[in-house]
């Protein structure tokens, strides 16, 4: 009892001093759990950031893939051969059917997305183009109502039921959040499109808006696709800005194309989104060889929702089929996730440094105050381990009250963080706070022990003297 009198009255004999080291340990604390709680969920955040951007898995034929990486040819969104922007038709496909089995894999839930394509070249041609408007007229001449033309067909949302059960909803219009589309997408299984913005221009389809340089189709016109002897007249309800060569195709529903064509149940590639896990040097040796890793190594990548094992357990249910990470896509998540995560820790170091500075000075300060109390202490027989303790039991308890401030106003300000940066919270994990709360800890013990070094040095005699 008389030792926590000791301590409160200490509180009331030093408030000044009791509160400078509250406020240090409580800054030091809102910088350390606000950084390292964005530290934690900063892979997730920057994964979801950057699935808005399309896919970062591909599925292609087997065949298609030995001659992308012997030739190193690129095309498309996914950066496959056989693409939109490819010149050529593919010649190697996989069932369509089959893409549903990609939200059978063990990371079945991290697929958030995925549509299958199939892409062919077709003679598209504008049955109803509009030459003239309101004091402006064009000539067909310069611009032709017919050409062959990059046709992508594919799902645009379509409702999924699943062997287990439960149903998903996936395709292109939740792949595409970039693009810049007048009007709507177009219904799955119907002749419905969507129509590149430079093609719309060179086959004179535009959004509905007159211009004196365009022969203007509205929304709502007709674009008919010719392939030998069969043709399908498309409703364009749709106008899209990709930024890329995409905006020289054109979107419809798999089935009609499938039909026109002459392939059922074929595409040449399935784009996948799925939140992963940035690649570390486990992911990079698994990527070349699964078979060169060991019982545990396998074990641990498997389970773990890298890229290249979400790919392998893909290839694992779709037969003859290759899937394969965008390079591009994981690089950059991997890059900016180790900068990021590298400038917080470094800034919870600095925090940390710059409280055990602080509490040092503060305490040597305090302790030369109070060197007559202390004189007297252990004059009427108190041991120098007795007055340490009191010394830093009383530091404790004022650390601590700063410590619960600085958690609650870190998490605020990783919060703020989050929806500044990310447009969305930061879950903040109990790890956290006991990882900040532990090294709060030392940090103080450290800085206590080294000022408090001077109390064994204090001789009672001299001191109650004033010499």
């Amino acid at each position: 009892m008389f030792f926590l009198r000791m301590i409160a009255r200490s509180f009331t004999r030093q408030l000044r001093r009791r509160l400078l080291i509250a406020l240090t340990v409580c800054l030091s604390a809102t910088v350390s759990v606000s950084m390292l709680g964005v530290v934690f969920d900063v892979g997730d955040k920057l994964n979801a950031e950057l699935s808005t951007y399309g896919s970062n898995i591909t599925v292609q034929p087997k065949s298609d893939a030995v001659v992308s990486d012997l030739y190193n040819t690129e095309g498309g969104d996914g950066g496959t051969s056989g693409g939109s922007a490819s010149t050529s038709d593919p010649t190697s496909f996989l069932k369509e059917s089959d893409a549903a089995k990609i939200k059978t894999i063990f990371w079945a839930f991290n697929i958030t997305n995925f549509a299958p394509e199939l892409n062919q070249h077709v003679t598209a041609i504008n049955t109803k183009p509009v030459t003239q408007g309101d004091g402006w007229a064009v000539s067909l001449a310069d611009y032709p109502t017919q050409k062959n033309t990059p046709v992508v067909g594919t799902w645009f949302n379509k409702k999924l039921t699943l062997p287990s059960g439960e149903t998903t909803v996936v395709g292109v219009e939740g792949m595409r959040s970039w693009w810049k589309l007048e009007g709507r997408w177009p219904k799955d299984d119907t002749k419905e499109a969507v129509i590149g913005k430079d093609l719309a221009k060179s086959l004179g389809v535009n959004a509905g808006q007159s211009h004196e340089d365009e022969a203007a189709v509205q929304v709502g016109g007709t674009v008919t696709l010719t392939r030998g002897d069969k043709s399908v007249d498309f409703k364009i309800v749709g106008v899209y800005d990709s930024g890329d060569d995409d905006n020289s195709a054109m979107y419809v529903s798999s089935s009609q194309l499938q039909e026109l064509v002459g392939l059922p149940d074929s595409v040449n590639k399935i784009e996948v989104k799925a939140l992963t896990t940035p690649e570390n040097d486990l992911a990079r040796k698994a990527a070349k060889n699964p078979a060169a890793l060991s019982q545990d190594e396998w074990e641990t990548w498997y389970c773990t929702a890298y890229p290249s094992s979400i790919a392998y357990q893909i290839e694992e249910v779709i037969p003859g089929a290759v899937a394969k990470q965008v390079r591009q896509v994981a690089a950059l998540q991997g890059n900016v996730l180790q900068k990021t995560q590298a400038v917080m820790i470094l800034m919870t170091v600095l925090s940390l440094i710059a409280a055990a500075v602080a509490v040092a000075n503060l305490m040597v300060a305090s302790i030369g105050e109070r060197s007559s109390e202390l004189a007297l202490l252990k004059a009427i027989g108190a041991t120098d381990g007795a007055v340490s303790r009191l010394m830093m039991a009383e530091t404790a308890a004022i650390s601590l009250l700063g410590a619960l401030v600085g958690a609650g106003l870190g998490s605020a300000v990783a919060q703020l963080i989050g929806h500044v940066v990310f447009g969305s919270g930061i879950t903040m994990r109990p790890m956290v706070f006991v990882l900040v709360f532990v090294l709060l800890a030392v940090t103080v013990l450290l800085a206590s022990a080294s000022s408090i070094r001077s109390i064994l040095s204090l001789k009672p005699a001299e001191v109650l003297h004033g010499r």
